[in-house]
């Protein structure tokens, strides 16, 4: 099946309004997020206030603040399809993949994220 641009965007588009479209009315599960982001070794990259190879998650969470679509859409893609990356240092290397098909722990760590 062929998709146009358009539609492409349109399903993107509509995906990241899924994604947030509960944000606001779903209470984040910190205890969860943070056990899913170690049980994946994201700590080794990230902390929640300083920058190591990657970004802090308060600078991701500044970064996308008034521009959450945006946010989950970047996240969610790094976090499951392992993208190269640039790193702080410049150099590059492919995001590791979160380890679970759980879309709802994925989503809430994204959220857990954001609210940094």
């Amino acid at each position: 099946m062929k998709f146009s641009l358009n539609r492409i965007s349109l399903l993107v588009a509509a995906s990241a309004a899924i994604l947030t479209s509960s944000a606001a009315f779903a209470a984040v599960d910190a205890d969860a997020a943070k056990a899913l982001a170690k049980k994946n070794d994201c700590f080794k990259c990230h902390a929640v206030d300083k920058t190591k190879k990657g970004p802090s998650y308060k600078k991701i969470a500044a970064k996308y603040k008034g521009k959450e679509a945006e946010g989950f859409e970047k996240m969610h893609k790094n976090m499951t399809t392992g993208p190269k990356v640039k790193l702080e240092d410049g150099s590059e290397e492919d995001h590791k993949i979160i380890d679970t098909k759980d879309e709802a722990a994925i989503k809430n760590l994204m959220q857990w994220i954001l609210a940094q």
